[in-house]
């Protein structure tokens, strides 16, 4: 069974940086997208990066125009790893952290809190 570790999160002053990791464990084949989604209390889930990879399209990264600049998401795939480093944090940052990969099924990690505050 497929499951996806998330790490990286924690506190983290403005301005400052993070990489949040996100690791499949066991056997995961075909993974056409990886993706990073946030939510922050009291609000829906959103889209942060994209990384899409699906045999027609190699490597295109998409991103919340709140994040672009200063996010970038990046794999590893042999290890079926994917990172989102962000810098320039801004507390409007803070929420939770989900990583996702899409293969014939849609596999969502736990979840990392990241804290924006002075």
């Amino acid at each position: 069974q497929v499951q996806l570790v998330e790490s990286g999160g924690g506190l983290v002053q403005p301005g400052g940086s993070l990489r949040l990791s996100c690791t499949a464990s066991g056997i995961i084949f075909s993974i056409n997208l990886m993706g990073w989604y946030r939510q922050a209390p009291g609000k829906e889930r959103e889209l942060v990066a994209l990384l899409v990879n699906n045999g027609i399209t190699s490597g295109l990264t998409t991103y919340a125009d709140s994040v672009k600049g200063r996010f970038t998401i990046s794999t590893d795939n042999g290890k079926n790893t994917v990172y989102l480093q962000m810098n320039s944090l801004k507390p409007e940052d803070t929420a939770v952290y989900y990583c996702r990969m899409k293969t014939r099924s849609d596999y969502w990690g736990q979840g990392t809190q990241v804290i924006v505050s002075s």
